[in-house]
């Protein structure tokens, strides 16, 4: 059975407001959380990027949800060692109710350090890479690699989890889908792709779990809405490879120009209709997703929690 989860958006909230909103979520009947791990919002209309690592230690003493990063790049800004001792610190500050979800990440957040952004190919072979390491530094014992894209030596967590981190593995395209299937333990997607999940299950997924998230904009007004999900999230409706290249806030608000309200209405669902709702969360569930995380865009948080723990999840459950 689908279960369904809150995804925290860092790149529109303060670390207390995401606090509050992890809360919220709880009450309301979510059962886990994500959050996204950014070093600048997609615009600057978002307006926000926290350290994740410090509001995931945040959320491990305000609710007793499991929490995964959605996603963390471990292979350019942070090293991966230093990606393993936040994620071995998060779990066991969570007790254990912790997942790293990972990816090969977008040039917006990675190349802050003045450091070449790798093509694709690259990038997913240094993800891989990346995984290895902090499967070994995981183990608590000290490790030193030397590899094509890593060099670590003589490093050992102290603080670890009484079982490995579990790492899953976002995919938007084949060769990432047939990455996810050999390193991880799981699959992150952010579409309804049944055959994205079957190409993992196939590639050696197995029965590991399956994660989506998607973004609605509730309110009572659905133009107003359609408006507010334009304004903040136009940039997810950008094709191709444009979200994994384009380098500032401001490359994707010139890119974003050329989305337009009616396409965003067409592909977000907005307003307070069940039934919309209802559909757009299904489609994922009817995917064979077993989590499905949803998120709700701009200010009406209090009433989006609200609608989803009286009109929305009841039905889903």
């Amino acid at each position: 059975m689908t279960e369904y989860g809150y995804f925290l958006s860092s790149e529109e909230h303060t670390p207390a407001e995401l606090v509050e909103q992890a809360r919220m979520a709880e009450q309301a009947g979510f059962t886990s959380l994500w959050i996204s791990d950014h070093y600048h919002p997609w615009n600057d209309s978002q307006g926000q990027s926290p350290f994740v690592w410090s509001v995931v230690g945040a959320l491990s003493e305000a609710v007793s949800l499991p929490v995964e990063t959605a996603v963390t790049c471990p292979t350019v800004r942070m090293h991966p060692a230093v990606v393993a001792q936040a994620a071995a610190t998060s779990a066991v500050q969570l007790g254990g109710r912790f997942r790293l979800g990972v990816g090969s990440g977008e040039a917006l957040n990675e190349h802050i350090l003045g450091d070449a952004w790798p093509e694709a190919s690259v990038r997913l072979e240094m993800l891989e890479e990346a995984i290895q390491v902090m499967r070994l530094l995981f183990t608590g014992d000290q490790v030193s690699h030397r590899g094509k894209h890593y060099t670590v030596e003589n490093a050992r967590l102290y603080t670890v989890p009484d079982e490995p981190v579990p790492i899953d593995v976002s995919a938007f395209g084949p060769q990432a889908g047939e990455l996810a299937s050999r390193a991880g333990d799981g699959l992150v997607a952010m579409a309804p792709d049944q055959a994205l999940i079957e190409r993992f299950r196939r590639g050696g997924g197995g029965g590991k779990p399956v994660s989506a998230g998607l973004k609605v904009c509730w309110g009572p007004d659905r133009e107003a809405a359609v408006h507010e999900a334009h304004r903040l999230w136009a940039n997810e409706q950008l094709p191709g490879e444009l979200p994994q290249v384009l380098p500032t806030p401001r490359h994707f608000e010139q890119a974003s120009e050329l989305v337009t309200p009616e396409r965003v209405g067409e592909n977000v669902p907005c307003g307070s209709e069940v039934d919309v709702h209802l559909a757009a969360v299904r489609e994922y569930a009817d995917a064979g997703f077993d989590t499905v995380y949803v998120n709700q865009i701009g200010k009406e948080q209090r009433g989006f929690f609200d609608f989803y723990r009286t009109k929305v999840l009841p039905q889903l459950a």
